[in-house]
């Protein structure tokens, strides 16, 4: 048997240790239901030295909702190389992993609640949702969107958002489809602007054009054209006019 000798760590060591602490409590259960008591177990120290490195749970809390909004941010970031509905399929993929990662802390930061709400985590889910919206038009090659674009990309990342949160509440569509799902939404939100707006339109065809057959987008056209014999005629009277 070995005797453990506890390290006295630094301040700054301290911190990052009760920040990490907290993130692993609040990934398994709300922050509301997680007290100072536990975070305090759980670093292996007392209840009152938490409160020398954090004045309250609200500032620990809101350090590790900055941590977590750091991380989640990261998980768009991907190199732009080869087709984007490959690249966002992969973002997809680690965004959903991040959802499972830290489901209960997950929803409270993004639905608000007794912990959310302040002006900080306000701040913070802004930053996030505004990461993702630049990691988006850099993929489109797009530095100065035209309205209907902006418009698509910050309803995009709100959907992924909100489907996530429905998804945590049973998980009764499986994952990976799920992933998929909203790389074709994506696509369609994007096309339908596009009929709409002729520069909305020659952004996506640039980047249509490079999608291989069997990609993401390319998958999506075939679901789509599979119910074109299901689909009842339009008249000619209904269909739209040429863009001017």
């Amino acid at each position: 048997m070995t005797t453990g000798v506890r390290r006295r760590m630094g301040v700054d060591e301290r911190r990052a240790q009760l920040i990490g602490v907290a993130l692993e409590l609040f990934s398994r259960r709300s922050p509301d239901d997680v007290s100072i008591d536990e975070i305090a177990a759980a670093a292996g120290i007392s209840r009152p030295l938490v409160y020398h490195y954090f004045p309250g749970k609200r500032s620990l809390y809101e350090a590790a909702l900055r941590r977590a909004a750091d991380e989640l941010a990261g998980r768009f970031v991907e190199p732009r190389e080869g087709p984007m509905g490959a690249r966002l399929l992969r973002v997809m993929h680690r965004f959903f992993d991040f959802v499972e990662e830290h489901g209960p802390g997950f929803s409270a930061l993004m639905r608000g609640g007794a912990w959310g709400g302040s002006s900080t985590a306000d701040a913070l889910v802004d930053g996030v949702r505004q990461a993702a919206y630049e990691q988006i038009l850099g993929h489109l090659g797009v530095v100065s969107p035209p309205a209907r674009l902006e418009l698509v990309v910050r309803s995009w990342v709100s959907l992924a958002e909100s489907t996530a949160l429905l998804w945590l509440d049973g998980k009764r569509v499986p994952r990976a489809e799920l992933e998929l799902q909203l790389v074709h939404d994506f696509a369609a939100l994007a096309s339908v602007s596009a009929a709409y707006d002729q520069e909305v339109a020659g952004i996506m065809l640039r980047v249509f054009a490079q999608e291989p057959t069997d990609g993401p987008f390319g998958e999506l056209l075939a679901r789509l054209s599979a119910l074109a014999p299901a689909a009842p005629a339009v008249p000619p009277q209904r269909l739209p006019q040429p863009l001017r």
